[in-house]
Order: C-alpha cells, then sequence, then structure tokens
C-alpha cells in the first residue's frame, strides 16, 4: 500500500482566506456529520418500531458503542493534529509515519474491543437494566457492533487523514455512502424486506457495521489515489515508540474525555432506572436528537484542527486567531437554533421514536430543559477543540471531568432523592455553565502561554 508522489510546497491551509478556508473545509464535514446524525436517529427510528423495549435495549448499548468510537476518534485527532503539524513545518517523513503509526494504534484498539464485546456484553447491560428482553436485546446489538467493528476504527482513521489534508470532499462522500448503506439496509434487515429474514435488533447491527466497513474500503481508495500529501506505507507499521507517545498525548485525553461522557451516560441509566425504563428510553431519545444538533458543530471542529495545528506548526498568528473567532460564532448560532428547535417541536421529535403518552409526558419537559445548556455548550465544545489543536488535550479533559462527574451525575443523583424526576434533567445545564466558566479560563491560559508569543 503505497504511493510515490512529489510533495507540495505548500497547501491552502498556509494561503486561502481564512473565511472561505474554514467553510470549504467545514461545511462538507458539517454536511457528512449531519448524515451521520440522521442515519444514527432513522437506526433508532427503526428500532423503535419494534417495541419500546428494543429501543431501550439500543439506548443502553450507547455507552459502550460510544466508548468505542470516542478511543477511534482519540487516535484520530492525535494522528490528525501530528500530522497536520508536520506538514505544516514540512516534515513530510514524519507525516507519513504518523498516519501508519494511527492506524497501529486503531488496529490494537479494535482486538481490546473485539474481546470485551465477546466477554462482558451482558454484565454491562444487566448493570442498568434487570428486564430480561432489554438486557438481551442489547447483549445481541453491543456483540455484533463491537466484534465487526474493524470497520468503524478503519473509517475513522482513514477519514482523519483526508480532513488533514483538506481532502474533506472526500471524506464527506464516504461518510455519506455509509451512512447511505446503513438507512437502506436497516428495514431490509430488521423487518425482513425484500426476501432478507427477519432479524430485528441483530439486523440495525449488521446494517451499521456493513455501512461502516463500505465507507472504510472508499475512504482507502481516496487516501491512496487522490491523497498527494500523504504515502501510505505498510513499512510505516513498525511502531515507533516516539511518534506513538506524539498521537496518544494528544489523543488519550480526548479518548478519556468520551471515556466520562460513557461513565455518565451509564451513570444516567442507573439514576433513571429508579425511576423507570420509560425515562432511560427518554434518555436514549434525547441523546439521538441532540446528536443532529452536535454533529454539525463536531463537523466545523474538524474543519477547524487542521487549520489551527498547520498554522501553528507555521507560526502565523493571525489566521489562527481569525480561525478561532469565526469557529465560536459560527458554533453559538447552530446550538441557539438547536434550542429552538427542541422547545418549538419537542412532541414531534418524539413522535419519531413511536413515542407512548408516558414516553411524551416525560419527554417533552426533560428535552425543554436539558436543551437550556445550548446556551453555552457551542462555545464549550469548540474551546475544548482548540485545546487538542495546540496539543493541550488535558485541558479539554479537565473540563469534561469536572462537567459530567463532579458535577452533572452528583446533581442528578442528588436531585433524584426528591423523587422529582423533572428535578434531574436540571442538572445538565447546570453542568455546563460551569463547563463554559473553565473553557473561558483554559482558552485565555492559551492565549497567553501559546498564541500570544508566536
Amino acid at each position: 500500500m503505497s504511493q510515490t508522489t512529489n510533495k507540495p510546497t505548500e497547501n491552502k491551509m498556509g494561503i486561502m482566506p481564512v473565511p472561505r478556508l474554514l467553510f470549504t473545509m467545514a461545511l462538507p464535514m458539517m454536511v457528512s456529520m449531519l448524515v451521520q446524525a440522521l442515519y444514527n436517529i432513522v437506526d433508532s427510528i427503526f428500532v423503535a418500531r419494534i417495541n419500546e423495549a428494543a429501543f431501550t435495549s439500543v439506548s443502553l448499548a450507547f455507552p459502550m458503542q460510544n466508548l468505542m468510537i470516542g478511543v477511534a476518534t482519540g487516535i484520530g485527532v492525535g494522528m490528525n493534529a501530528l500530522l497536520s503539524k508536520k506538514l505544516g513545518e514540512k516534515e513530510f517523513e514524519t507525516a507519513d509515519r504518523a498516519a501508519m503509526q494511527g492506524l497501529l494504534l486503531a488496529f490494537c484498539a479494535y482486538i481490546i474491543f473485539a474481546v470485551l464485546g465477546l466477554t462482558i456484553s451482558r454484565q454491562f447491560m444487566l448493570g442498568q437494566n434487570q428486564v430480561p428482553e432489554i438486557v438481551d436485546g442489547g447483549v445481541t446489538y453491543l456483540t455484533i457492533v463491537c466484534v465487526l467493528s474493524f470497520g468503524m476504527f478503519g473509517q475513522v482513521m482513514m477519514e482523519r487523514m483526508l480532513q488533514s489534508t483538506g481532502l474533506t470532499l472526500y471524506s464527506m462522500i464516504t461518510q455519506i455512502t455509509g451512512a447511505v448503506i446503513n438507512m437502506i439496509m436497516d428495514p431490509i434487515l430488521i423487518f425482513g424486506l425484500l426476501g432478507a429474514p427477519r432479524l430485528g435488533i441483530a439486523g440495525a447491527a449488521i446494517a451499521t457495521v456493513f455501512g461502516q466497513i463500505t465507507a472504510t474500503c472508499l475512504a482507502v481508495y481516496f487516501n491512496i489515489s487522490r491523497n498527494k500529501e500523504i504515502s501510505l506505507r505498510l513499512s510505516g507499521l513498525k511502531p515507533d515508540p516516539v511518534i506513538i507517545r506524539q498521537i496518544l498525548m494528544v489523543g488519550v485525553p480526548s479518548m478519556i474525555m468520551v471515556a466520562i461522557g460513557s461513565v455518565m451516560t451509564f451513570g444516567m441509566n442507573k439514576i433513571l432506572g429508579v425511576f423507570t425504563s420509560t425515562a432511560q428510553a427518554v434518555f436514549g431519545a434525547y441523546y439521538k436528537l441532540q446528536s443532529f444538533i452536535f454533529m454539525p458543530v463536531f463537523g466545523l471542529n474538524n474543519g477547524m484542527v487542521p487549520i489551527i495545528a498547520y498554522n501553528y506548526g507555521a507560526r502565523n498568528k493571525d489566521r489562527i486567531q481569525q480561525t478561532i473567532k469565526l469557529s465560536i460564532i459560527t458554533a453559538v448560532c447552530i446550538m441557539l437554533a438547536g434550542l429552538l428547535v427542541l422547545h418549538i417541536f419537542t412532541g414531534q421529535l418524539l413522535g419519531f421514536f413511536n413515542a407512548s403518552d408516558q414516553l411524551l409526558a416525560i419527554g417533552i419537559p426533560a428535552l425543554r430543559i436539558i436543551s437550556l445548556s445550548y446556551i453555552f455548550a457551542g462555545f464549550c465544545i469548540v474551546a475544548g477543540s482548540i485545546f487538542q489543536a495546540f496539543g493541550n488535550g488535558i485541558f479539554s479533559m479537565i473540563v469534561s471531568i469536572l462537567r459530567q462527574l463532579v458535577v452533572l451525575l452528583p446533581l442528578a443523583w442528588l436531585f433524584s432523592l426528591s423523587g422529582n424526576l423533572t428535578l434531574v434533567w436540571w442538572s445538565f445545564p447546570l453542568a455546563e455553565l460551569m463547563s463554559l466558566l473553565m473553557s473561558v479560563i483554559f482558552l485565555r491560559r492559551i492565549h497567553r502561554t501559546i498564541i500570544s508569543k508566536l
């Protein structure tokens, strides 16, 4: 797996006007992330048509699945930041090695999650719910998506390589292709259409992994045939401790943040389970819906990070500051729009999940209260990615720990003691307010110690 090309002397991240550059890079990622969110929602909509227990099963499987995706993304973030920085410094050989070491780390992570999927899925589900139908469905779903997760790991890594060199259009194509295949196969495999067997929850899992594997194959092709700034060679898979350490220094905090999010979700499911399984289903529905709002911001971040990292390597202070300012403004606007949508169309959105009267009664106030956190979330999300772009992912990790484990979960537990479920949802905006304060403090420190000295 190799290619022989002449490395360009400069790419668009160092010369194109920042507003045009950011949106040229971010818009394809935002579109592809929206498609990703759409297929996650569609996946759950089809599963909810089986029954509420099946939907709850998939919702309770989410923390483990999210952790797996987060580990892949963390490796990708570390590789992306190092790769972009080395391209900015014109150290092309090191950039090539960074790409291959990222793939090596992703393969090792896949093996770990495949084993976990085979061994602890049932214990994981039993830790959140004791209903046999819900537990069995979750075990089936988790086992399939973990054992066959090599497609997900490959897709994340290959797409990050395309993003790091500005080829976000090709990354968008691979993501959309995988998502569309997933959406097409979901009803066919879940309900046994067109002569296929009726597989239920297992069909949803198979559709997911098949879409990921297809996207991986397409992304590999684009990297080999279109990516002129990275040369992929099998010889580069030999472990390089120095590069691995550099990737993990940025990636591990990102992984820990996702792990913290999975712990928070697991803990919230346990707290909500004291009230009713329907409350857990509401929480799962919220996470599916919020992804449709958060994913465009994550796509914006994916376009922003390589621009900052590249110009950090090139020591271009003005371009870094322009990128940060424009990214924050855009993210805040997206989140405020999401806040309005969740407040105005709450019942209609929950109706997509075949919501019962009880689910609507719990879910409508829940979504309206939780979404108040969006007032602060846009700034906090971008700030976290800015920390990572400068190799200070530890700041993102600290903010995440404080928000989710120090404030959110303890508050939710304390509020649950009142017996008032509605009060539990208020822990989300209160925790996000703390996140805003910490993000401002760390962003000012980044500016003082790094940006101002360029």
